[in-house]
C-alpha cells in the first residue's frame, strides 16, 4: 500500500509517495489562485509517474496554508458572537480587546458576558444563568449570527460551564456552530479566547476547504482516507479539521521539520526551509519541532495554542533582488511567478535563484543573463544571503551545542556549505520535505491544565493526564498499541494556594489503518 503526502505552499504545490519507509517520488507543480487545481495537478502528475494503482493507496495526506491566508488577508471569515462566562470577574478587559480593527470588523466584533466560571482549583465564581444566556441567544440569533465560541473562565481547569451554556444556547441556536475555547486553547483567558473566535470564524471555510480536498481526491478517483495536517507535527481527520481549522495555522515549516529530520535520520537539529517567498527556520527535539513557549501572534491576534516556534525571513528563491544602490533583498518575492519572471527564464527581474544560478551553485534555466551582472556582484549579494541565513539560524539556537542544520525547501540552493561554525546537510528529496512530512503524519493527544495535589500524588497526576492525553489519540485515530509519551513537564504554582501544578503532556501514535 502506498501513502501520498501533499503540503500546499504560497509557490508550489509539492506531493510525494510513500511505500513504508521510502519515498518513491517527490514532484512539485506550481500552486493555482484556486489552490484545488494545483493540489489535482500534483496528485495527477505523481500517480502517473510512479504508475501506482489508486486503489492501492491507503491514505493522502495535505497541508495547506488556506486557513492562515484567511486570517493574515481578512478575507472568508464568517461574523462570529464571542460569549464569555466570566461575571461577576473578568470584565474589564472584553473580548477581542487587543485586536487590530481590520480583525475585529472581519469578524463582526460581536460580545456578550455573563454569569459563570470557575477559580484554578474548580470551584465556580458564579453559577450559570440559564435565563441570562436564553436573551443572549435571541440577541445573537436577531444579528444573524450562526458562528459562536464560547469561554470560561479556567476552563481548561474544568470546562463543564462551557458545555452547559452551549446546550443552553443551542436550544434557540439550533444551526448555529458552536466552538469551545476548553478544546483549543490553554491557560490564559484572553489568548485563550482570542484562538476560540478565530476558529469560529473559520469553521464555514473549514468544511468548504476541506469538502474540497475531498472532491479533488473524488474528481481522480481516490476514495481512500484523507487526514489534514496539523501544527504540531500530526494528522487530524477531515471531520476534525472541519472544527477545528487554527490547529493548521503553521503546519506548512511543521511538515517540513518533520520531513527533514525523516530524511536525514536527525532527532535534533535546526531545520532551514527555504521556500518561493519566505524562509522558515526551526529547532527539532526527538524528531518533532520545538514548541513556542509564549503566546504567538498570528495576523495581529495573541493566541495560546500550541505553535511551533518558527522563525520567519523574507528571502526565497523568488526574491526579488535591488542592487541599484545598496544590495535590498525582498521582501518582494515573484512567488510562483518565477517561471515568467526570473531572469533565468527569460524574465524582466532579479531573483535570489538568479544569483545561485549566476555564481554556478545550481543549474537551473539560462545563468547567462546573471552572469553578465559581474562576480564580484553576484558574490556581493550572496555574501548577504548567507547572512541572513546565519542571522536566522543564530535566533533559533539555545545552546553552542554543534548540532547539524538541515537544509530543506526548493530554495534550499542558497544555503551556505557551512552555517557559522554548524555543519549543513541536504538530504535526498530535500525540495519536497515538506510533503515528506506530511506523508508520514502521527496521531497526537495533548493535555495542558492546573492539578491541584492536595489529595493525589504527583505521580497520580501525572499518570491521570496521561491518560486523558492517550484518550484523545485515540479518538483521534491513532492506534492504542503505538501510543508512546513524546513530551512531559509539571511546573509547581506557588502563588495558587492547593499546592496547585501544570501539567502539560503530549503523546503520540501511528495512524490506525
Amino acid at each position: 500500500m502506498y501513502r501520498i503526502g501533499i503540503d500546499v505552499g504560497g509557490t508550489n504545490t509539492d506531493a510525494v509517495v510513500m511505500q513504508d519507509e521510502k519515498v518513491l517520488l517527490g514532484v512539485k507543480k506550481p500552486t493555482t489562485e484556486d489552490v484545488m487545481t494545483g493540489v489535482i495537478n500534483s496528485l495527477e502528475e505523481v500517480i502517473k509517474e510512479t504508475e501506482i494503482s489508486k486503489s492501492n493507496i491507503s491514505s493522502v495526506m495535505i497541508g495547506t496554508t488556506h486557513f492562515t491566508n484567511a486570517v493574515v488577508e481578512r478575507q472568508r471569515l464568517s461574523k462570529t458572537a464571542s460569549v464569555r462566562l466570566c461575571l461577576p470577574a473578568a470584565q474589564c478587559l472584553p473580548p477581542m480587546v487587543d485586536w487590530p480593527e481590520d480583525m475585529t470588523s472581519a469578524v463582526g466584533g460581536n460580545f456578550w458576558m455573563a454569569k459563570g466560571g470557575n477559580e484554578f482549583d474548580g470551584r465556580e465564581i458564579s453559577s450559570i444563568d440559564e435565563e441570562e444566556l436564553l436573551a443572549i441567544a435571541m440577541e445573537i440569533g436577531k444579528e444573524k449570527i450562526e458562528s459562536i465560541a464560547i469561554c470560561s473562565v479556567f476552563s481548561p481547569v474544568n470546562d463543564e460551564m462551557e458545555k452547559k451554556a452551549l446546550q443552553i444556547l443551542k436550544t434557540k441556536l439550533p444551526n448555529a456552530d458552536f466552538t469551545l475555547s476548553s478544546e483549543i486553547g490553554r491557560l490564559g483567558i484572553l489568548e485563550r479566547e482570542n484562538a476560540a473566535i478565530m476558529n469560529a470564524s473559520l469553521r464555514n471555510l473549514g468544511k468548504k476547504t476541506v469538502d474540497a480536498f475531498g472532491q479533488a481526491l473524488k474528481t481522480l478517483g481516490i476514495t481512500c482516507p484523507y487526514f489534514i495536517t496539523q501544527n504540531d507535527g500530526t494528522l487530524m481527520s477531515a471531520d476534525f479539521a472541519k472544527a477545528y481549522p487554527v490547529l493548521t495555522f503553521a503546519s506548512g515549516p511543521t511538515n517540513s521539520m518533520r520531513g527533514a529530520s525523516f530524511l536525514t535520520g536527525e532527532q535534533d537539529a535546526i531545520v532551514v526551509d527555504v521556500g518561493g517567498t519566505s524562509t522558515d527556520v526551526g529547532a527539532l527535539i526527538k524528531g518533532f519541532p520545538r514548541p513556542a513557549s509564549t503566546s504567538v501572534d498570528v495576523g495581529g491576534v495573541r493566541t495560546n495554542f500550541r505553535m511551533p516556534d518558527v522563525y520567519s525571513i523574507a528571502l526565497g528563491g523568488g526574491s526579488i533582488i535591488d542592487t541599484e544602490k545598496d544590495i535590498k533583498i525582498g521582501p518582494k518575492s515573484v512567488g510562483f511567478n518565477i517561471h515568467t519572471q526570473g531572469l533565468l527564464f527569460g524574465g524582466p527581474t532579479l531573483t535570489a535563484t538568479d544569483i545561485a544560478v549566476g555564481l554556478g551553485i545550481a543549474e537551473i534555466g539560462d545563468p547567462e543573463p546573471a552572469k553578465k551582472l559581474g562576480d564580484g556582484l553576484l558574490r556581493s549579494v550572496k555574501g548577504k544571503i548567507d547572512e541572513m541565513i546565519i542571522n536566522a539560524v543564530e535566533r533559533m539556537r539555545v545552546s553552542s551545542e554543534k548540532i547539524p542544520v538541515l537544509a530543506v525547501g526548493g530554495g534550499s540552493i542558497l544555503i551556505p556549505e557551512k552555517v557559522g561554525d554548524l555543519p549543513v546537510v541536504k538530504p535526498e528529496n530535500f525540495a519536497v520535505a515538506n510533503a515528506v512530512g506530511a506523508a508520514i503524519g502521527q496521531i497526537s493527544g495533548e493535555v495542558d491544565r492546573i492539578f491541584s495535589l492536595s489529595d493525589k500524588s504527583r505521580d497520580e497526576v501525572l499518570e491521570e493526564a496521561r491518560d486523558e492525553a492517550t484518550k484523545k489519540a485515540i479518538s483521534a485515530g491513532a492506534k492504542p498499541d503505538t501510543i508512546e509519551l513524546l513530551d512531559q513537564e509539571d511546573v509547581p504554582l506557588a502563588y495558587l494556594p492547593g499546592n496547585a501544578t501544570r501539567v502539560r503532556l503530549k503523546v503520540v501514535g501511528d495512524l490506525n489503518g
